[in-house]
């Protein structure tokens, strides 16, 4: 959810600031504002607006103004409607600020602070994070100390930066279970509640940890922990060129990242595999073989599309090493006791290492003491530190909301764990994984004709999605990427529970997509394909098997090619990516930041 952008340094703090807000506009916003000091007068401004950041880039305000220190800001509305009064930055007296994340205890606060005279001029809980620090700062303590001050009093999540007219040259920083990292650059540093805001100009950053405040300056950073003890923190070098953030000549970030997925998935091959022992190499995972048969039970907790991975992870991890899993929605997994101890493993999934859930599930399972770790794929994330182990997935940089490279490399993750925890030998299972990114080559060839199917589907008000086995959350998986980007109502369904319910659905204005697989209960989803046809509904069928049959029955069949049971649900996935993809653009839709998603959930 919205993003931050600081900057202190020898250039232009417009510019760098409202080119970091374009960097950070997968992320959703429906506002957006700079804060910056005037490098002619000292004076602090503030421009904001409702809508997009080009309409914030055509206000007057910011024609050929200079600025060496600035702080940048794309909201996404929880308290207080999208409006430009509710748009960050806020300011009090000679304080300006950007914030992420929820205030649980703002109300009580700005009672208090009424009572003591302050004015609000907005809906937001940030206004009042704002008149806390302006009203410490009146009482003589220095920046560092005001907000210091004031975030003592915050109970919720924040990722903050901070700016002050009588101190132009300063930028505080500080978080608290919302992400925040810095930009080491050449006499210029950085903060960004995500990378990409200012790859182009540092690939060296440090991850800030829980209630921790920085203090950037021409001169350099400065990072204290919550009891005021300075930290040193050797920075991160992040491997994402600037490039793989950008659309290369794509129509959107979310086709590019489709198209990435052959490659992506080979990168979280590498050197992870070893064919001629048919194995996997544990010390990618952390683990040893000690701490393999220690495991009892296996807990994996995720939200959305990562959940979908989860749930095709216990069908790879049950059959392969024999060890009992259970998979919860994070949301759900610290509100309902979970019995869960020494003996088990806990795995979070996470593209953005950083989603508030999933953070919080994981604490909850190394309060109950569990070992943990974390599939993910930020380096220096959250959920990377915070893990006994981490998995990363090295997809590179994910913009488009709705997730795809992210998830298929979760996949691939969570099929190579399955083989490292069997402790066996799989040397057909990794040959086969290493001929999936030309397997799904030959499945992106077929792009033209899955474009030709959505133009017939793309009218329709609904859809239903079936499989069987690990087809099951491919089918529910299916189902999200066409409501998230479509907005059309679609659900998945175990097949075998098309009786139980949603046949009362099947007519001849509904499609049902149906994905079967000769490895996966063959001649039991055809049945299901014909009880679709008899009651008048329109099927869409992905087979990997060619068959005559099937394709007489079906009023559209496409044909992907076949692996194994388990890595079908890759190769399964991409077909319907694009499908949702093609439908969502011929019906108009933005695709890379569909209404109401953001793509990093980091509020509860």
């Amino acid at each position: 959810m919205c993003g931050i952008i600081g900057y202190v340094g020898k250039n232009n703090s417009i510019e760098i600031a409202l080119e970091g807000l374009k960097k950070l506009e997968y992320r959703g916003y429906d506002s957006a504002g700079i804060a910056f000091i005037r490098a002619d007068d000292g004076l602090l401004e503030i421009v904001r607006c409702k809508g997009k950041i080009n309409e914030l880039i055509s206000k007057p305000a910011l024609s050929g103004v200079k600025s060496n220190a600035g702080i940048g800001h794309t909201r996404w509305a929880t308290h207080g409607s999208p409006s430009e009064i509710n748009a960050h930055p806020h300011r009090v007296d000679d304080i300006a600020i950007v914030h992420n994340g929820i205030i649980e205890n703002y109300i009580e606060l700005k009672k208090s602070l009424i009572k003591d005279g302050a004015v609000f001029n907005s809906d937001t809980d940030t206004e009042v994070m704002c008149h806390l620090i302006a009203s410490f700062y009146r009482k003589g303590h220095s920046f560092e100390a005001a907000v210091g001050e004031a975030i003592k009093l915050l109970q919720g999540s924040y990722a903050v930066a901070v700016i002050c007219e009588r101190e132009p040259g300063k930028i505080i920083c500080a978080k608290k279970d919302s992400p925040l990292v810095i930009g080491l650059g050449d006499g210029e540093y950085f903060c960004a509640s995500d990378v990409p805001a200012f790859l182009s100009s540092t690939r060296d950053v440090i991850f800030m940890e829980d209630g921790e405040a920085a203090v950037l300056t021409r001169e350099g950073v400065i990072i204290r922990n919550s009891e005021g003890a300075l930290v040193h923190r050797e920075p991160t070098k992040i491997t994402w060129s600037p490039s793989m953030a950008e659309k290369g000549g794509y129509r959107h970030f979310m086709l590019k990242e489709i198209f990435e997925q052959p490659r992506a998935i080979a990168d979280t091959i590498t050197g992870r595999a070893n064919v001629e022992q048919g194995s996997v190499n544990l010390y990618e995972f952390g683990l040893d073989e000690e701490t393999i048969k220690k495991t009892k039970k296996i807990f994996i907790a995720a939200c959305g599309t990562s959940w979908h991975a989860a749930l095709c992870g216990k069908y790879m991890i049950e059959e392969a090493a024999r060890i009992p899993v259970e998979v919860d929605i994070a949301s759900e997994f610290r509100y309902r006791r979970p019995i869960i101890g020494k003996d088990d493993l806990f795995i979070s999934i996470t593209q953005s290492g950083e989603t508030a859930d999933t953070l919080a599930a994981l604490k909850e399972a190394k309060k109950c003491g569990a070992r943990t770790m974390a599939i993910c794929n930020v380096v220096g994330s959250t959920a990377s530190r915070e893990s006994d182990y981490v998995f990363y997935t090295h997809s590179g940089p994910e913009i488009g909301v709705a997730s795809t490279k992210a998830f298929v490399t979760q996949l691939v993750s969570l099929y190579l764990l399955s083989i490292a925890l069997s402790n066996k030998v799989f040397t057909e299972s990794i040959n086969t994984l290493l001929r999936i990114p030309t397997l799904l080559e030959s499945v992106l060839i077929a792009d033209g004709e899955i474009e030709k199917l959505a133009r017939q589907l793309s009218k329709a008000n609904g859809f239903l999605f079936l499989g069987r086995g690990i087809l099951y959350p491919i089918a529910l998986e299916g189902a999200l990427k066409l409501k998230e980007i479509s907005y059309i109502h679609a659900e998945g369904y175990p097949a075998g529970e098309m009786k139980h319910g949603p046949i009362a659905l099947i007519d001849e204005e509904l499609p049902v997509v149906i994905l079967l697989s000769k490895e996966t209960l063959y001649e039991k989803v055809i049945s299901n394909i014909e009880e679709v046809k008899s009651r008048g509904g329109k099927t869409v069928v992905i087979s990997n098997e060619d068959d005559d049959g099937v394709r007489g029955i079906a009023d559209h069949f496409l044909l992907v090619p076949r692996s194994n049971k388990f890595l079908d649900a890759i190769v399964m996935a991409l077909p319907l990516q694009l499908l949702a993809y093609h439908i969502a653009v011929i019906r108009g839709c933005d695709v890379d930041q569909p209404r109401n998603l953001a793509k990093s959930v980091t509020v509860e």
